[in-house]
């Protein structure tokens, strides 16, 4: 009994060993570009026309003097809150 399970066992483990392996396949990285020498430089382009001056707006009317003096009020300081 004990040769049969020892003998069961060395054929598993040889039948599984004898498996074929998937292949591990290694894809190439990106290639980088690299920039290449600058080129030469292009022709200046012309100067465009100047436009025209547009029309001054319309003068806004006076504003009344003020009445009165101006007041403040400062909002009382944050209490603390009430349990």
């Amino acid at each position: 009994m004990n040769r049969s399970m020892l003998m069961a066992a060395l054929f598993a483990m040889l039948s599984l060993a004898a498996c074929e392996k998937p292949t591990v396949v290694n894809v190439p990285a990106t290639p980088v570009a690299v920039p290449g020498p600058a080129g030469s430089t292009g022709a200046t382009g012309s100067q465009g026309a100047t436009g025209t001056q547009g029309a001054s707006g319309s003068q806004g009317e006076t504003g009344k003097p003020g009445e009165g003096t101006t007041v403040i009020v400062n909002p009382p300081a944050a209490s603390a809150p009430a349990n």
